[in-house]
C-alpha cells in the first residue's frame, strides 16, 4: 500500500496556524528571525492588546454586575487562548515529534479495512470541526453587526466590546478604527482557538485510529505471515509506541484540559445568566446563544474523542482473543495471555489526574455550569 499521509487531514490547520504566527515552517521550532517577529507582533497587537484594554475597563465598571459579566464571559475565553498559545509554543518540538512518529512504518495502515476505519474516524472529526467552525462564526458576525443595526448603539457610538482606550472612541475616525481593531482581534483569537482545538482533536483521532490498526492486526495475527511469533512481537512493539504517543499527547494536553474545562464551565454559566438579562429573540440574544452553543461544542469535541481513545483501547484484549489462538504454540499462547492481561487497562486522557477526558466529564461540566448560573441569578435577584 502507498504511504498514508496523516498530515493531509490537518494541512489546512497547520497552514492557518502558521499565518497566525503559531506554526514555524517545516520541522523547526521558534528561532530568532522574521517569523518570530511576525508572531510576537500579531500576538501582542491582536491578542494581548485586546485583552489589556478590556481588563482595564473592568475597573471602571466594577460596580455594575451586568456590565462586568457582559465583559468577563468573553474576556475569560480570550485569556484561555493566551494560555493555549503558551502551551503550543513551549511544546512545539513535541507536537512536531508526534507528527513525525505518525509517518513511521509502524503507524501505517496495512490493508483496506484499517484504511476504512481511519476514514470513518477522520470523517466524523471533520463533521465536528465544521460544525464548531460554523458555530464560532455566528457570534463573531453578531458582535460585528449588532452595534451597527441597533439604533441606540449607533447613536452612542457603541463598540462590539466594552473596553477602555486612551483616546475618545466616540469621534471619527477613532471610532471606526477601534471598531475594525476589535473585530480583527476577535477574528484572530477565534481562529487560534478553533484551529488549536481542531489540531488537538485530530491528534486524538489519530491516536484512536492506531488502536483500530492494532486491533485489526491482532485479530488477523495468523494471517499476517507464517512467523506468528514475529508478527506478535511487532504488535507488542506497536502497542508500546501507541502508549508512548498517548502519553506525550496527554502531557501536552494536561494543563490545557484542566484550565479549559473550568473556564468553559464558568463561561457557560455566565452566558446562561446573560441570556436572562437580554430581550428574548433579539440580536443580542442570538449572539449569546450561539456563543454558548459554540463553547459547549468545543468541550464536547474534546470529551468525545478522548472517550473514543478509551473505548478503542479497551478493545485490545477482545481483539487478541478473536484471533485463532488455539492453533498457536504454548509459548505464543503464554505471551498472548500476558499481553492480554497487561492491555486490559484502557488508555484514559486526564487533566493532571483530576478528571478524565470522557462523556461523563462532559455531563459534569454542564452540571457545574448550571450551578454557576444559579449562583449568579440568585446574587442578581
Amino acid at each position: 500500500m502507498e504511504k498514508y499521509e496523516w498530515r493531509y487531514h490537518i494541512k489546512f490547520h497547520m497552514l492557518t496556524l502558521r499565518m497566525l504566527g503559531l506554526w514555524p515552517r517545516g520541522e523547526e521550532t521558534y528561532k530568532p528571525g522574521l517569523y518570530m517577529m511576525h508572531s510576537a507582533t500579531a500576538l501582542t497587537v491582536f491578542l494581548l492588546g485586546h485583552i489589556f484594554f478590556q481588563v482595564v475597563n473592568i475597573y471602571f465598571i466594577r460596580t455594575n454586575l451586568e456590565a462586568v459579566t457582559g465583559t468577563v464571559y468573553v474576556l475569560v475565553i480570550d485569556m484561555l487562548v493566551v494560555f493555549k498559545v503558551y502551551c503550543v509554543i513551549t511544546n512545539m518540538g513535541m507536537l512536531k515529534q508526534l507528527l513525525r512518529t505518525l509517518d513511521t512504518d509502524m503507524f501505517q495502515p496495512k490493508n483496506t479495512v484499517q484504511m476504512g476505519a481511519i476514514e470513518i474516524s477522520t470523517w466524523f472529526w471533520k463533521v465536528i470541526y465544521k460544525t464548531l467552525f460554523s458555530l464560532c462564526i455566528l457570534p463573531n458576525m453578531f458582535w460585528a453587526i449588532y452595534p451597527l443595526l441597533d439604533t441606540t448603539s449607533t447613536e452612542q457610538k457603541r463598540l462590539p466590546f466594552l473596553a477602555w482606550y486612551p483616546f475618545d472612541t466616540t469621534k471619527s475616525p477613532m471610532y471606526e478604527l477601534t471598531y475594525i481593531y476589535q473585530i480583527s482581534s476577535i477574528v484572530y483569537i477565534t481562529a487560534i482557538h478553533i484551529n488549536i482545538d481542531a489540531l488537538v482533536a485530530a491528534l486524538n483521532v489519530f491516536n484512536g485510529s492506531q488502536f483500530d490498526i492494532l486491533c485489526d492486526n491482532l485479530r488477523n495475527l495468523h494471517k499476517l505471515g507464517e512467523n506468528i511469533l514475529k508478527n506478535f512481537i511487532g504488535c507488542v512493539k506497536h502497542h508500546k509506541e501507541i502508549l508512548s504517543f498517548a502519553d506525550k499527547s496527554n502531557r501536552f494536553l494536561n494543563w490545557i484540559l484542566f484550565v479549559q474545562f473550568f473556564v468553559f464551565a464558568f463561561c457557560i454559566g455566565i452566558t446562561l445568566f446573560q441570556l436572562t438579562l437580554v430581550i428574548p429573540m433579539s440580536n443580542e440574544f442570538f449572539s449569546l446563544l450561539s456563543y454558548g452553543v459554540a463553547i459547549t461544542m468545543q468541550i464536547f469535541m474534546y470529551c468525545w474523542f478522548g472517550n473514543e481513545i478509551e473505548v478503542k483501547s479497551s478493545n485490545i484484549p477482545y481483539a487478541a482473543f478473536e484471533c485463532q489462538w488455539t492453533d498457536f504454540s504454548e509459548k505464543i499462547k503464554r505471551k498472548l495471555l500476558f499481553f492480554t492481561l497487561v492491555s486490559q487497562k484502557p488508555v484514559r486522557f486526564s487533566a493532571i489526574n483530576l478528571f478524565y477526558l470522557n462523556l461523563d466529564t462532559f455531563l459534569r461540566i454542564l452540571k457545574t455550569s448550571y450551578s454557576y448560573f444559579a449562583l449568579l441569578h440568585q446574587v442578581n435577584s
